[in-house]
């Protein structure tokens, strides 16, 4: 159980420490920490240490236990400073912060039609997720393994000049991971991304002149074309792969 902000003071009496005696009391948990961090904390508001006549910092033990808790909210939660200063205030007020939920990155839900096939919306759509391989690897629970190979099978790519993985590769790499369980291998999944590039070959040549306008209009009409066209190629390819499985 966390102790309670101020324990420590109450422990150690009026301890006082300069700032560099703070510093050798966070290190060891925090060994990233500098003074000009502390400093910065200071300066947002979220610690407020006595000045000495001369103006030297002096922090009592329950500044450090403030530190203490920033920094354990910014490395365990990654919870901004704003964020941090509301649950310190409503300490401040002997009220309880709000609970932390488990920090995990998250990503848009995709909006779908009501027959459960994407919407052209859904196509239209642009987020700014970015995940590392590490979350990737640990939100779609797949082994690095078999991330790797739907990358040499050209299934899964990051973005280029990034390294970073969007909702695509998330979703690709769930619905590999679950198509697993049924004995699919990432080479037997090229068949669907070869499928895949010739319906976005057929929707390139249909937008071609669209895309050739140089109004803005014409590529916003392009691009709606596009949405539209792809969610009927979705719905005539699942609807076609619906029919041939009824006899099976």
């Amino acid at each position: 159980m966390t102790e309670p902000l101020g324990a420590g003071a109450a422990k150690a009496g009026r301890v006082r420490l300069n700032i560099g005696e703070v510093l050798d009391r966070l290190r060891p948990d925090f060994p990233g920490v500098t003074i000009p961090k502390i400093r910065f904390l200071e300066d947002k508001g979220l610690v407020k240490p006595e000045r000495t006549p001369s103006g030297y910092r002096k922090f009592s033990g329950e500044d450090v236990d403030r530190l203490r808790y920033v920094l354990r909210m910014q490395r365990d939660h990654y919870l901004p400073l704003r964020v941090i200063g509301e649950h310190l205030d409503a300490i401040d007020r002997g009220l309880e912060p709000p609970p932390i939920e488990p920090v995990v990155p998250t990503v848009p839900t995709v909006s779908l039609a009501a027959d459960g096939l994407p919407s052209p919306e859904s196509f239209s759509r642009r987020d700014n997720v970015r995940l590392s391989r590490k979350e990737l690897l640990k939100i779609a629970e797949v082994s690095d393994e078999l991330l790797t190979q739907l990358e040499q099978y050209g299934l899964v790519t990051p973005r280029t000049g990034t390294g970073h993985y969007d909702t695509d590769a998330l979703v690709i790499a769930t619905t590999a991971r679950e198509l697993a369980d049924f004995g699919f291998e990432p080479r037997h999944l090229r068949a669907f991304k070869t499928s895949a590039d010739r319906e976005v070959g057929l929707v390139e040549q249909v937008i071609a002149p669209q895309k050739r306008g140089r109004d803005a209009s014409a590529r916003a009409r392009a691009q709606d074309t596009v949405s539209e066209i792809a969610a009927l190629s979705v719905r005539l390819h699942a609807t076609l792969v619906k029919a041939g499985l009824r006899s099976v």
